[in-house]
C-alpha cells in the first residue's frame, strides 16, 4: 500500500516528531505542504498536548497526527487525550503502546510504532498496528543500535504491514533507495530543520548547515541510552565522562534542559544539539514546500534512471 493512500497526503512523507519542535504550528505547516505533520508530545504534558492539537486544527483542514514519546511521565494522560481528541494518526517512540492501541482503535485511528529492531516490530503486529517506522541509527536525537540499511529489509521480511523508513534522508537519492528496499514512504526529520517555517533558534539552523559529514556523535550508550547530537563542548564532556565511567546523576547534569536551551536559546555550546548523520548534506534555509516536492519529486527522477539501467 502506497503511503499516500493510507494516510490520504499528497507527498509518502511523515515529519518526525521531535521534541520541543513539533509544534501544533509546525505540523500544520507541514500538513499543509502536502506531508504528514506531527506534533510532538517530548516535553509537554497532556494540557499542553491538547493546546498544541487545538492550533494545529485551526491552522490546517490536512491530515496531522501526534507523537507520543513513551517515556513522557504523562504519557498515560496524553495517550487518554489523543482518544478524546479523536487522532487520525498517532505515532509512538521510545517502547510499546501495546495497553493503549486498543482504545485507540476504537476512534479508528491510524497507530504507526517507530521500531529499532524486528522483535519490536512483530511485537506491534501482533498488537494490532497498522504500520511501523523502522528507525536506523543515522536518525537524530533517540537511536538504535542498526542502520536503516540493514533494519529496514529485516522488518520488511518479518512483517506484513507497510514499513516506513527513516533514518539518513535527505535528499530523492536517499528515498529512492529506501523505496528500493521496500520501503512504503518515508519519515524525515533533520531536512527538516532547515526549514523557514521550523520553530528552532536560527543559531541551530545555522549549526545544521556548518555541519559536516561527520559532524554529529552518539552520547549515552553507556545509559541504554544512546542520544544523536551535534558534536560541540557539550558532547565533548559527556563523552569524556562517559568514558571514565561516571554514574547517570553526573552525566544528566551536563544534558538537564540541553534540548531546550539549543532549540530556543539558541546554546550551540552547552545545548543538545539533536540532528542526523544527513546534516552534511544539507546547505540552506528553505520553506518546508519546497523540502518536500524536491525529496519526492527527486526520489521519482532516481527511480526512473535506474529503471533504464543494467548492473
Amino acid at each position: 500500500m502506497k503511503l499516500q493512500d493510507l494516510l490520504h497526503i499528497k507527498y509518502p512523507i511523515i515529519q518526525g516528531g521531535m521534541a520541543n519542535i513539533a509544534t501544533g504550528e509546525f505540523a500544520a505547516a507541514v500538513s499543509n505542504a502536502g506531508g504528514l505533520g506531527l506534533i510532538a508530545s517530548g516535553g509537554m504534558n497532556h494540557e499542553k498536548i491538547r493546546e498544541e492539537i487545538h492550533k494545529c486544527r485551526a491552522l490546517t483542514d490536512k491530515p496531522f497526527g501526534v507523537n507520543l514519546m513513551l517515556m513522557n511521565p504523562d504519557a498515560d494522560a496524553i495517550a487518554e487525550v489523543l482518544y478524546e481528541e479523536k487522532i487520525q494518526v498517532i505515532t509512538t517512540g521510545a517502547g510499546s503502546p501495546g495497553k493503549y492501541i486498543a482504545r485507540w482503535k476504537e476512534n479508528g485511528s491510524i497507530v504507526i510504532p517507530v521500531v529499532a529492531s524486528v522483535a519490536l516490530a512483530k511485537l506491534m503486529v501482533r498488537s494490532g498496528v497498522d504500520a511501523v517506522i523502522a528507525e536506523g541509527g543515522e536518525s537524530g536525537g533517540h537511536v538504535g543500535d542498526m542502520t536503516t540499511m540493514t533494519l529496514l529489509p529485516q522488518v520488511i521480511d518479518a512483517v506484513d504491514v507497510p514499513v516506513i523508513a527513516a533514518g539518513g534522508i535527505a535528499d530523492g537519492r536517499q528515498m529512492a533507495a529506501v523505496y528500493a528496499l521496500g520501503a512504503c514512504g518515508v519519515q524525515v526529520g533533520t531536512c527538516l530543520l532547515v526549514s523557514e517555517e521550523c520553530p528552532i533558534h536560527e543559531n541551530y539552523k545555522k549549526a545544521i548547515i556548518k555541519a559536516k559529514d561527520n559532524g554529529t556523535t552518539v552520547t549515552g550508550r553507556s545509559q541504554g541510552a544512546p542520544v544523536r547530537i551535534l558534536k560541540n563542548k557539550m558532547a565533548r564532556e559527556y563523552l569524556k565522562l562517559e568514558a571514565a565511567g561516571a554514574d547517570k546523576m553526573e552525566l544528566e547534569k551536563i544534558t538537564l534542559g540541553g534540548l531546550r536551551r539549543a532549540v530556543f536559546d539558541g546554546d550551540m555550546e552547552t545545548g543538545s544539539v539533536m540532528a542526523g548523520q544527513v546534516c552534511g548534506q544539507l546547505q540552506e534555509i528553505k520553506p518546508v514546500a519546497q523540502i518536500l516536492e524536491e525529496l519526492y519529486e527527486g526520489a521519482k527522477e532516481e527511480i526512473k534512471k535506474l529503471a533504464v539501467k543494467d548492473i
